[in-house]
C-alpha cells in the first residue's frame, strides 16, 4: 500500500482554519449559507468536537439526532441540530460518529442515505478488534451497500479537535474503495488543517482501526530492556550492599533499599543503555566491512536494534535525570546525618582536627564535573530528538548531534565512571562475596565501542569503509551465477 500524503490542491493550500474562540456557551460565529454543508449523525462528545472543528473550518454543520431538543445546546449555535432524517437529506458527506453496536439502528436511513458518502470515525475497543473479523467500516459498508464509505479522523482525539492540530498528531489516515469519496475527504482534512495519508482501499480500515489501540509499541522492547537491566543490577546491588553486611558482618543495612541501592543502580542501567546506542552502529560498520558491501541486508535482530535507538537513548537519560535527582536527594536523608555525626564523634576521639584527603578532594570534584557535563550533553541529544527540534536540523547537523556529540556523552560517562572507581577496583575488600564492583560490570560494552570506533578512525580502515557506504564493492561481493544449460544460457538476457 502506498501512505503517502495526498498533496494539496487548488486553493486548499490555504489556511482555512477559522481563529474563533468558542464561548462558554459553545456557541461560534455564524458561516455563510454558500459554505459547503456536511452531516454529523451522534452526538456524544467527539460528534460535538467534530461539528466544533467543521464549523471553524468553514463548513457548514447539519447535526442528526434521536433527542435533538436534549442535545442542541452541546452543539455550536451555527451548527444546526435536528432529527436524523432531516440531517442527511441535503449533505453528500456524512459523519457516522456512533458505535458499531447502533450501525443497526441507522438502517430506516438507507434510503436517504444511498449515493451519499459516509466517514466513519470510529474505533473498536482490544476485544471487539480481536472478536471481529472484518472492521467497522467494512461492516458499515455491508449495511448500506448503496453508500460509499470512507475510514478517517478516528486516530484523532474529540481534544485535539477542539484545540486544533497543532497540540496533537497531524496525519489523518485515510482508507477507501472510491478515489473520489477519498479526495473529498481528503480536501476535508486538509481545510480543517490535518494533513491526510493514503491508506489504500477500505480493506485497510481494519489496520487503521488497530492504530489508537497500540500502546506505545516502539518503546516496548527498549522498556523491557531498561527494565532486565535495572532488576539485575538492583539485585546485584542488594547482594553487595545489604545482603553482604547482614551475613558477614551482622550490620542490618536493608534502610539503603529504597533510596540508596536505586541511586546505585540507575547510572548503570544509564550508561549501559547509552553503550547500547552505539553499539549497532558498529556491529553495523562491522559487517559492511566484512562483506565488502552496503547493499545485503542486515540481521532481523541488528535492523530492529537500529530503529530502537532513539528510544533507546531517551531511556538512557531518563535514567541518568533520575540518578541526578536521586544523588541531590542523598545529603536530605536521616541516615546520612546519622553518619555525619558519628563520623564527627570518631574524629574527636582520635584526636584529629584536621581531616583532608588531597587525593579524594581532586578525585570527586572531577567526578561530578564530569557528571554534570555527561548529564548535559545527554540533555542536549534528549532535547534534539523531539520532532520539532529535530525538523528544524538539516541531516548534517542532526548527525553532528546525534552521531558525534553523542560519542562525546558516551565518552564523558566513561571518564565519569573511571574517576568513581579510581583505585576500588584494585582493593580486595571491594570484593563483596567476591562479586567484582558494580562499576567494573558497566564498563565492559562501553569500552568495547569507544575501542571499535577508536578503530575504525584509523586510516586504513576509515578509507575502506567510506568507500562502501560511498557504493563501492569488493570483487565478488555479489556474485551472479549463469545457467550450466546451454539452451537456458542462450535464452538469459544480456541487457
Amino acid at each position: 500500500l502506498s501512505h503517502q500524503p495526498i498533496p494539496m490542491s487548488g486553493e486548499m493550500d490555504k489556511p482555512l482554519i477559522s481563529l474563533h474562540l468558542v464561548d462558554s456557551d459553545s456557541s461560534l460565529a455564524k458561516v455563510p449559507d454558500e459554505a459547503p454543508k456536511v452531516g454529523i449523525l451522534g452526538s456524544g462528545d467527539f460528534a460535538r468536537s467534530l461539528a466544533t472543528r467543521l464549523v471553524g473550518s468553514g463548513f457548514k454543520v447539519v447535526v442528526g439526532s434521536r433527542n435533538p431538543k436534549r442535545t442542541a445546546g452541546l452543539f455550536p449555535s451555527a451548527a444546526q441540530v435536528t432529527f436524523q432524517e432531516e440531517a442527511v437529506s441535503s449533505p453528500e458527506v456524512i459523519f457516522v460518529a456512533v458505535f458499531r453496536e447502533h450501525y443497526a439502528s441507522l438502517c430506516s436511513l438507507s434510503e436517504q442515505l444511498a449515493g451519499k458518502i459516509l466517514v466513519d470515525v470510529s474505533n473498536p475497543t482490544e476485544q471487539e478488534h480481536l472478536q471481529h473479523r472484518e472492521s467497522n467500516a467494512e461492516y458499515l459498508a455491508s449495511l448500506f451497500p448503496t453508500c460509499t464509505v470512507v475510514k478517517a479522523f478516528n486516530v484523532i482525539s474529540a481534544w485535539t479537535l477542539q484545540a486544533g492540530p497543532r497540540d496533537g498528531n497531524r496525519q489523518v489516515p485515510i482508507c477507501s474503495d472510491q478515489p473520489e469519496a477519498k479526495r473529498a475527504v481528503s480536501e476535508m482534512a486538509l481545510a480543517m488543517g490535518f494533513m491526510p495519508v493514503d491508506m489504500g482501499s477500505l480493506a485497510s480500515a481494519r489496520e487503521v482501526e488497530a492504530m489508537p489501540l497500540r500502546l506505545l509499541p516502539a518503546w516496548k522492547v527498549p522498556t523491557l530492556l531498561a527494565l532486565g537491566l535495572f532488576v539485575c543490577f538492583y539485585a546485584y546491588n542488594f547482594v553487595r550492599d545489604v545482603l553482604q553486611p547482614y551475613m558477614q558482618e551482622s550490620q542490618n543495612k536493608f534502610f539503603k533499599l529504597p533510596v540508596s541501592v536505586v541511586n546505585t543502580t540507575l547510572p548503570c542501567v544509564a550508561y549501559v543503555l547509552l553503550s547500547l546506542v552505539y553499539l549497532p552502529g558498529v556491529l553495523a560498520a562491522a559487517l559492511q566491512l566484512r562483506r565488502g558491501t552496503k547493499y545485503q541486508r542486515f540481521p532481523d535482530w541488528l535492523d530492529h536494534w537500529l530503529q530502537h535507538r532513539k528510544q533507546i537513548g531517551l531511556l538512557s537519560f531518563f535514567c541518568a535525570a533520575l540518578h541526578a535527582l536521586y544523588s541531590f536527594c542523598l545529603p536530605l536523608r536521616r541516615a546520612h546525618r546519622y553518619d555525619l555525626v558519628n563520623l564527627a564523634v570518631k574524629q574527636v576521639l582520635a584526636n584529629k582536627s584536621h581531616l583532608w584527603v588531597e587525593e579524594e578532594v581532586w578525585r570527586m570534584e572531577i567526578y561530578l564535573s564530569l557528571g554534570v557535563l555527561a548529564l548535559g550533553t545527554l540533555s542536549l541529544l534528549a532535547v534534539t530528538s523531539l520532532p520539532s527540534i529535530a525538523n528544524s536540523l538539516n541531516w548534517r547537523e542532526f548527525s553532528f548531534v546525534q552521531s558525534s556529540l553523542g560519542f562525546v556523552a558516551l565518552v564523558l560517562s566513561t571518564l565519569h565512571t573511571l574517576t568513581y572507581g579510581w583505585t576500588r577496583a584494585f582493593e580486595e575488600s571491594r570484593y563483596k562475596f567476591y562479586l567484582p564492583p558494580t562499576f567494573t560490570l558497566t564498563l565492559l560494552v562501553p569500552c568495547v565501542v569507544i575501542l571499535a570506533k577508536a578503530l575504525f578512525l584509523l586510516p586504513c580502515i576509515s578509507r575502506r569503509l567510506t568507500r562502501i557506504r560511498r557504493g563501492w564493492e569488493r570483487d565478488g561481493a555479489i556474485k551472479f551465477t549463469l545457467p550450466t544449460d546451454h539452451a537456458l544460457a542462450e535464452k538469459t538476457s544480456h541487457v
